[in-house]
């Protein structure tokens, strides 16, 4: 299935870059910068850069992707994303979402197709608008908050510098999930990353 539309969930500008919401917004720019693809404005309200996702075995160009970052808030991704979906024609199975999740630890990878939102709105407002929770997901674990911090504050505040590194593997790890998803299939992308 090509091209395949590629979505990393977080909120737009500077005062949120750093937040633990925009792990998934990070993993698109870093998958960008490896294509060398340079994100353009869409109509739909979206950065979007089209490229070849690595090399396919034999050295042939990888999949086409389309990556893109929602310009509007976490709770309200779910317009921008269908409407760059409809843009390039691609239906909710090839659709992968990276974003943050509250309920695996910090720097674990997890993929899966489906399933509930968990409270993400983000997740939340991308199925009512897709009409459908089939999609894929890969999911960054960014852990619970500590002591009695809620949860919507925890995901609006920066990594710690102390995890700078840690930060840096889980961004790597969830562009080479993308990757492992679209080369090798999801049974052997979760096989490679649920195994850790």
């Amino acid at each position: 299935m090509e091209p395949w539309l590629i979505v990393g969930l977080g909120n737009p500008g500077p005062k949120y870059a750093g937040n633990r919401h925009n792990v998934g917004a990070m993993v698109i720019a870093q998958l960008a910068r490896q294509a060398g693809a340079a994100p353009r404005q869409h109509k739909a309200h979206a950065w979007v850069s089209e490229a070849r996702l690595g090399t396919a075995p034999g050295g042939a160009p990888g999949p086409r992707v389309v990556l893109a970052q929602p310009m509007t808030f976490m709770n309200v991704s779910g317009a921008p994303v269908s409407g760059v979906a409809a843009f390039f024609k691609i239906p909710a199975e090839g659709i992968v979402l990276v974003h943050d999740e509250l309920d695996l630890d910090f720097g674990t990878v997890r993929l899966k197709r489906g399933g509930g939102e968990g409270g993400h709105n983000g997740l939340r407002s991308v199925s009512q608008a897709l009409g459908t929770r089939e999609y894929l997901r890969v999911r960054l674990g960014i852990g619970r908050p500590a002591g009695r911090q809620d949860p919507a504050d925890y995901v609006l505040t920066d990594f710690p510098a102390r995890d700078r590194v840690e930060v840096e593997l889980l961004i790597g790890d969830g562009a080479d999930a993308v990757h492992d998803l679209l080369h090798l299939g999801l049974q052997a992308a979760q096989q490679r990353f649920h195994s850790r």
